[in-house]
């Protein structure tokens, strides 16, 4: 039998099971490749917040990266939740080593959606010098573009300007993401020369929790299907095919995004296999 498309994420654990490694590898088998997972942290994290947060030692992480990469291999990597400079660093060598026409995206996840903290000031310093360069794609959030070159995105005319910040740092591509503006939901794909506009209804409906650990990995997974159909020397991967995927992907995983205890609960990644129906009772 031959085997499904490799993608691995690079990320922190959600013990409520809507973001992080755990929505990373639930996207990736709805979108038809196999998830491999290199823990970073732990949280305590539930529909109300993030209680804790616990680093793996940088040699835990390596040790998890060379056990699936140098057996299995990978042919996308998606990085999520780094938290600390020693981790930001560590995860740039082990990238920096696998082959150039190994995809990489790059969610560069420094708040929850509840407000939490999840990445140290002192680690933007080093995400924008050695993680940022190895990057095929970037997939900020609003607060994300702020947070790591100083521009504010207010409006939909600020994107660009926030999206060529961030190439400065020496992305390929940058995805800004729209969410948190009004009107419809639109994301602004570019490399600097050519540029793409996504957009989709904004969906009244506030269980929205992994929404970016979804959109990025369901983009690495479209990327690795991209990889194992053209075998050679010379992967041409085209982007934008593979943002417009993901984002119709992660549009209908909002639109059944459902309630689980008391806060916001989590997009519903397994909408496209019925499951919402089966539950809800459709």
């Amino acid at each position: 039998m031959s085997r499904p498309p490799r993608v691995l994420t690079i990320a922190g654990s959600d013990s409520g099971g809507g973001a992080g490694i755990q929505a990373d590898l639930k996207t990736m088998l709805a979108c038809g490749v196999h998830g491999m997972s290199v823990v970073t942290a732990v949280t305590a994290q539930n529909s109300i917040g993030v209680q804790g947060v616990w680093e793996l030692p940088v040699a835990a992480v390596a040790a998890q990266f060379h056990s699936v990469v140098d057996d299995i291999g990978v042919d996308a990597v998606k990085t999520g939740m780094l938290a600390s400079p020693e981790l930001v660093e560590t995860v740039a060598n082990l990238i920096e080593r696998l082959s150039v026409t190994v995809p990489v995206v790059i969610d560069p996840v420094g708040i929850s959606k509840h407000g939490d903290a999840l990445l140290a000031p002192e680690a933007i310093e080093v995400m924008l010098a050695k993680l940022l360069p190895l990057a095929t794609l970037v997939t900020p959030n609003l607060h994300e573009v702020a947070q790591l070159t100083g521009v504010t995105v207010a409006s939909e005319s600020t994107m660009r300007r926030g999206a060529d910040a961030l190439l400065a740092h020496g992305p390929k591509w940058v995805l800004v993401k729209g969410g948190h503006l009004t009107g419809p939901a639109i994301d602004l794909l570019t490399n600097g020369e050519q540029e793409f506009r996504f957009e989709a209804e904004r969906l009244d409906n506030r269980h929205t929790h992994g929404t970016g650990c979804t959109l990025a990995s369901a983009i690495a997974s479209f990327l690795a299907i991209q990889v194992t159909q053209n075998i050679g020397p010379n992967v041409t991967l085209d982007l934008p095919r593979a943002v417009g995927q993901a984002k119709e992907f992660v549009t209908g995983a909002i639109k059944y995004g459902f309630a689980l205890g008391s806060g916001i609960g989590p997009v519903d990644h397994g909408w496209q296999i019925g499951r919402r129906a089966k539950f809800s009772g459709n």
